[in-house]
């Protein structure tokens, strides 16, 4: 039978096999073969001669107010017609339970995948310290990376909780946690924007899931450590630079990816404070230069000529690094702890340092959040107050590295050189 040209669907019914189907002819319009054995199931024919199996169904109740659409099967030549005839009964058996198979489809299309959504998210904050960013590219690629072309409804809450398991097997509690937390994120912000589509790392936590407890590094008491550290990083550390480093970190509670790329121009040695501009928060952080950094800077200063010109913008250089400044510490870690007969991690710095204003010297907690620039939760109270000033914290500041040397060099000697 020859197909009415005049019309975009042809009315040709046929029996559609390996057969009928390579008989089909193309013309200057598409034209669809109907399926005389399973009702909505054709093949359409385009003019550049391609073939496609269809399938053609009313949404919703099925009634003919109901919108006619229309889902392509696969193409002829990769699909057989045999194959094609069992996924459009599948797709018919789903329209009679209700489903929308085109719906569906379209619905995925608009999805971004698990690995779109990561990077625009990721690209979204680029307020962000530098480290978080390189953390969460971490995320997406090396415990997400298998996600990243589905579709973001295509995970589901077993999905997460295998996930969550196999991370925690693999590389720890702590991954695991940071994983799905980053991925709890990445979800929000895209079921707002997709009716009905559901977070589920959430479904997982609604559901009983649970993130590992945390568990916070302790030190012991300021007195204890602090004498034993200053002991190890004198003795271990040989660079002056990382030495140096150290104890900047020791007098100021600072994070090392805070202090790590310090440049010098945002350090006033006459005006006596310096600027941070790399926060694991995001607020650039400005502090007053005590009698302590004070030695370290200028020591800093005068080493700095000896440096290659492309280094000397940082207050710590380093000749091995892509940056030009110190990127990593970590080796120095354990030989520090040895010498000094306690465990060390420069986070215990940062601890040591809290724990000298707030249990030392009874310093506001206020105080302590803004020196060490530590997230302010949104307390009615403390948001009527304005914020420390850098003459506010100058003295308190002070007072904080005279009580860590005193504790940490009975002796009074100064800062190895």
């Amino acid at each position: 039978m020859e197909p009415n040209t005049a019309k975009r669907v042809a009315k040709v019914k046929l029996t559609l096999t390996k057969r009928t189907v390579e008989a089909l002819e193309p013309t200057d319009k598409p034209w669809i073969a109907w399926d005389d054995k399973l009702t909505g199931f054709g093949c359409r024919v385009q003019p550049s001669g391609i073939k496609s199996f269809v399938v053609n169904y009313r949404a919703g109740d099925g009634g003919r107010k109901a919108p006619n659409k229309r889902v392509v099967v696969g193409r002829y030549g990769r699909v057989t017609p045999d194959r094609a005839r069992r996924l459009a009964q599948e797709l018919l058996g789903r329209v009679a339970g209700g489903g929308d198979p085109a719906g569906e489809r379209a619905r995925a299309r608009a999805l971004p995948t698990v690995g779109e959504a990561c990077d625009e998210y990721i690209e979204s904050g680029r307020g962000r310290a530098a480290e978080t960013q390189r953390s969460y590219r971490r995320y997406s690629s090396l415990y997400l990376g298998d996600w990243r072309s589905r579709p973001l409804d295509a995970v589901t809450r077993i999905d997460i909780e295998n996930r969550f398991h196999l991370i925690t097997e693999r590389h720890g509690a702590v991954p695991a946690n940071q994983a799905l937390s980053f991925l709890r994120s990445v979800y929000r912000r895209h079921c707002v924007d997709h009716e009905g589509l559901r977070n589920p790392v959430e479904l997982w936590l609604a559901a009983g899931g649970r993130y590992h407890p945390k568990t916070r590094k302790q030190i012991s008491s300021p007195a204890e450590v602090l004498p034993r550290w200053r002991v190890g990083i004198e003795a271990a550390v040989g660079n002056p630079v990382h030495r140096d480093l150290l104890f900047f970190g020791l007098y100021t509670g600072m994070r090392r990816g805070e202090i790590m790329p310090l440049a010098w121009d945002r350090v006033d040695l006459d005006a006596g404070l310096f600027r941070v501009e790399a926060t694991k928060t995001g607020v650039p952080l400005e502090l007053p230069v005590t009698r302590q950094l004070g030695e370290i800077l200028a020591r800093r200063r005068a080493n700095s000529d000896a440096m290659p010109v492309n280094l000397r913008d940082w207050v710590f250089p380093s000749l091995s690094s892509r940056s030009g400044h110190v990127e990593e510490l970590h080796a120095h870690y354990a030989k520090i702890g040895k010498v000094a007969g306690a465990k060390f991690w420069f986070h215990g710095l940062r601890n040591a340092f809290i724990t000298v204003a707030e249990r030392e010297l009874m310093l506001p907690r206020s105080l302590t959040k803004r020196l060490v620039n530590h997230a302010r939760p949104s307390d009615v109270t403390e948001g009527y107050a304005a914020d420390w000033t850098v003459e506010q914290l100058r003295e308190p500041a002070q007072r904080i590295a005279d009580r860590i040397d005193e504790l940490s060099d009975p002796e009074g000697s100064s800062v190895a050189v």
